[in-house]
């Protein structure tokens, strides 16, 4: 476990420092990106020459480009990463944007766990019957449905037409735990759709692989429960690729990945500062909040591999 949890730290560090190089080279070579671009827009509209090439000397624009990198990721360490837009500081923004994007995602994991784990064994369960067919369809239908539409639908008709909701915005849940609640009941829902379906139909899938294995012929032949061989072998063999998904979505969700919900609800999370501000080639932005995203990521992807070990004894992390 030891050398798992180092081997793991290694691959975090390089993992951010590639991520890290490749989102400065790109910011170079977009349209309007660069140095003197970014400077012109410190500068301000309508700044002269004499203004921009000073707002490039003061925050070192005019340097080599690896000049440039070198103290863009100093300020990222020590904390310092200030915004070209408007000069806030970027680690307190992500920090600021935390407990909304946070609260939305543990929210709608919680429902996407459930409700997927729920509708894949039942659709197992009733293969090729009328449930089956129901979940099918009702998957699919999550599955296709466009985030941003579904988000603006339930906006339009538990909102507008019938109050039941209201109608976007972050509630903190020291200030009023039911205002937090009920502002993001829609989000939750609106983000949960999607991989509720996802989930129940790889679930299934993965149920029915798992009933035809040999090990659940042999648990049967020793006598055992149809309920305990569903619930001891089959279910905790099959759950392996849900917790695969499982790891990978939440991380990039709670990364910032759930840009279009909180968009669409005003939640002012991370995922909407950051679609703010590659909307602006807000470089120190931009670079904050892809190192944040990253480390999530790379973060529950090491959970999932401990995960696997509890899962299944066969695989053991050395």
């Amino acid at each position: 476990m030891a050398r798992f949890i180092v081997r793991r730290a290694l691959n975090l560090v390089l993992v951010l420092f590639a991520i890290s190089v490749i989102t400065f080279l790109i910011f170079y070579v977009l349209p309007g990106g660069g140095s003197t671009a970014a400077a012109k827009r410190i500068a301000g509209h309508g700044a002269n020459a004499e203004t921009i090439a000073t707002v490039r000397h003061d925050y070192g624009l005019d340097e080599p480009i690896y000049v440039q990198y070198a103290r863009l990721m100093e300020n990222t360490v020590d904390g310092s990463l200030v915004s070209y837009v408007d000069g806030s500081n970027v680690q307190d923004a992500i920090v600021e944007g935390i407990p909304a994007t946070a609260s939305l995602v543990i929210g709608a994991a919680v429902l996407w766990v459930v409700f997927g784990v729920a509708f894949g064994v039942l659709s197992a369960l009733y293969a090729g019957r009328f449930p089956d067919r129901a979940l099918g369809l009702l998957a699919t239908l999550g599955i296709s449905l466009p985030v941003f539409w579904l988000g603006a639908m339930l906006l339009y008709y538990l909102t507008d037409r019938v109050p039941l909701f209201p109608a976007g915005g972050y509630v903190a849940l020291s200030d009023d735990p039911w205002g937090w609640f009920t502002h993001l009941i829609l989000p939750w829902i609106t983000l949960a759709a999607l991989f509720i379906g996802f989930y129940s139909r790889v679930l299934r899938n993965n149920i029915l692989d798992e009933l035809g294995a040999d090990y659940v012929r042999t648990a049967r032949a020793k006598g055992l429960t149809e309920r305990r061989v569903m619930v001891a072998h089959v279910l905790r063999g099959a759950l392996i690729p849900i917790v695969t998904l499982f790891g990978l979505d939440f991380g990039a969700a709670i990364g910032g990945g759930a840009i279009l919900t909180e968009s669409v609800f005003s939640l002012q999370g991370v995922g909407q500062y950051a679609a703010e501000r590659a909307g602006e080639l807000d470089l120190p932005a931009i670079m904050g909040t892809t190192l944040y995203a990253a480390f999530f990521i790379v973060l529950f992807s090491a959970l999932v591999d401990v995960a696997y070990a509890f899962l299944d004894p066969r695989i053991r992390l050395a």
